[in-house]
């Protein structure tokens, strides 16, 4: 049985820390996992940047309430989800992603939580890649699809993986992984590996 693996900023939604940067008036916060491989210093940065700033979750999540999903993203997911299992893989955060499911039919997504360590630290490991391999480790063949330094792995280790709106220097370092713009084109490859 086959599992389609999908990242969500930037491939069902546009980028949230993107969104935010212009709503808080703080360009640094445009840097995103297209940017910055290590995802744990990406929050960390991120993080002393909202401090310094005084915001918080409210803040965020007034934005996101404003994000809708990319143009034809809820449509692919209807039609992929008809053929196919399917879940969201994100490194977001619970409380930032309801909004943005309920917008796109409510699909089934696993991310992070919001947890703080007593400390002030907040800690991340590469979920999609151990969700993918959860996956196989019960049967499953995955074909993930994603944008980002934090999607290669989960894509490296799928039996088909899949490039979308990716950056340029990411599909150059990438050769051999199909890069694809358009929704269309991301269903005819996922449609040919199953």
């Amino acid at each position: 049985m086959n599992i389609v693996c999908l990242d969500m900023e930037g491939v069902l939604v546009p980028e949230i820390w993107i969104a935010f940067s212009e709503a808080s008036g703080i360009p640094e916060l445009r840097r995103t996992t297209r940017d910055e491989p290590d995802y744990d210093k990406l929050m960390r940065w991120r993080l002393g940047i909202l401090k310094e700033h005084g915001l918080g979750l409210k803040e965020i999540q007034d934005t996101i309430a404003t994000i809708d999903p990319l143009p034809g993203a809820k449509e692919f997911m209807d039609e992929l989800r008809s053929i196919t299992q399917a879940v969201i893989l994100s490194d977001t955060f619970s409380q930032f992603a309801q909004p943005l499911m309920k917008k796109l039919g409510w699909p089934t997504l696993l991310c992070n939580e919001l947890v703080v360590a007593p400390n002030g630290e907040i800690t991340c490991q590469n979920t999609k890649l151990s969700t993918v391999r959860a996956f196989q480790s019960v049967g499953f063949e995955t074909i993930a699809a994603g944008d980002s330094f934090n999607d290669l792995a989960m894509m490296r280790a799928s039996k088909a993986g899949i490039l979308f709106r990716s950056t340029e220097a990411i599909k150059r370092d990438n050769p051999d992984l199909p890069a694809v713009e358009e929704f269309d084109d991301l269903l005819r490859i996922i449609k040919e590996n199953l």
